[in-house]
């Protein structure tokens, strides 16, 4: 049977100062039992713990000896090396506990904040970086080796991305065609010039709302889906077994959704463009009593031909955009299935924040080329 803790109170004799307050036996923790309740209903009063009678002691027991002598200001004596070190950690830890965080000034801390998003934002880009160099390694090693090209998955894309897009890619058109024509119409009929709607829907549905609203909708639909697809693959370590069987996860999962997602880009964003030409001319036909098929006819005499070149041009750009940060978020999940869905949300983050600065670059870079 294990030796129990024990106290006993020794009054002070001679010129002593106060009575001592004795514990001997084993302090640690399967030993101490009652011995707190025990000295609590004694309630001792002692001006010094002796512990010279402890022969074994644990984290527990060194706790017990600091409490009592902290409530009764008394002093420890008698405290083994081992006593005497878990007592020194002890004081340690509550110091570290106790010491307030150091806090700087407002601007201090708006700082560091600062300094981590940029530090965060410097990996991002890094890693960014990195995954296009391996992305155009691997278009290099599919040119010299065109036999490895995965051609059944590159059609599966684009049915993914492309063909099972139209429905919701044309009814999102064709509505904000009729937002774009209802509103102008209303601005300008207090100049007089309703006519001018057709100007403004075919222009604004060519050079930037049918591509810059696709890429938006391909972002929240097929680069998502890229995110969540792969990073599951990372998780249920697919994609380690495909490297260790000799196939690149470059090749097989990322090459066939990027050139997907450009060459679909083109396809969705004239068919939007097309598609929200026509909502303009169904409720200009209703609100400004120009004929549907006069609309249409008008559009090819009033829209510039490098207008279509324009969306023409930005609809790859933003389609390589879209799947490289939805791939490129689904192979960086490392570690757990909320991983996958942190990593999804930042994929359409990201793609849809880099589509719309870079459709301010293209803007920009157009009209000073002439193509205003």
């Amino acid at each position: 049977m294990r030796e129990g803790a024990h106290f006993e109170i020794r009054a002070a004799d001679g010129d002593a100062s106060g009575d001592t307050l004795a514990l001997s036996g084993s302090l640690r923790v399967h030993a101490i039992g009652d011995l707190d309740h025990r000295l609590e209903e004694a309630s001792p009063h002692f001006d010094s713990l002796d512990i010279s009678a402890v022969h074994e002691i644990d984290t527990s027991g060194a706790w017990l000896i600091m409490r009592l002598a902290e409530n009764n200001g008394a002093e420890i004596t008698g405290a083994s090396t081992e006593a005497a070190r878990l007592m020194q950690a002890l004081a340690d830890i509550g110091r570290h506990d106790s010491e307030p965080p150091e806090r700087g000034t407002l601007v201090h801390r708006a700082m560091v904040g600062l300094g981590l998003i940029a530090i965060g934002w410097g990996k991002g880009a890094l890693t960014t970086l990195a995954f296009l160099g391996e992305l155009i390694l691997a278009f290099g090693e599919l040119i010299r080796h065109p036999g490895r090209f995965r051609g059944k998955a590159l059609v599966h894309q684009m049915e993914l991305v492309g063909v099972n897009a139209l429905f919701i890619i044309g009814l999102m058109s064709f509505l904000v065609g009729i937002v774009i024509a209802q509103q102008g119409a209303v601005q300008l009929r207090q100049f007089g010039a309703e006519i001018y709607t057709v100007n403004l829907t075919g222009r604004l549905a060519f050079r930037e709302l049918g591509v810059l609203m696709t890429a938006i909708m391909v972002a929240g639909r097929s680069g998502s889906a890229f995110a969540a697809q792969i990073g599951t693959m990372k998780l249920t370590e697919e994609v380690d077994a495909m490297r260790t069987i000799g196939v690149s996860p470059m090749e097989a999962l990322v090459v066939p959704r990027v050139l997907a997602a450009m060459f679909m880009m083109i396809v969705l964003g004239f068919y939007a463009s097309i598609m929200a030409i026509i909502g303009g001319a169904f409720i200009s036909a209703f609100t400004l009593g120009i004929p549907f098929f006069n609309f249409l006819t008008r559009i090819q005499n009033v829209v510039p031909l490098h207008d279509l070149w324009v969306g023409l041009t930005k609809a790859p750009v933003f389609g390589l955009i879209v799947a490289v940060a939805g791939c490129h978020q689904g192979m960086e999940v490392r570690s757990n299935a909320e991983e996958v869905g942190q990593r999804t949300t930042q994929a359409v983050v990201t793609a849809i924040f880099a589509v719309i600065v870079l459709d301010a670059f293209f803007a920009i870079f157009f009209t000073e080329i002439g193509w205003a």
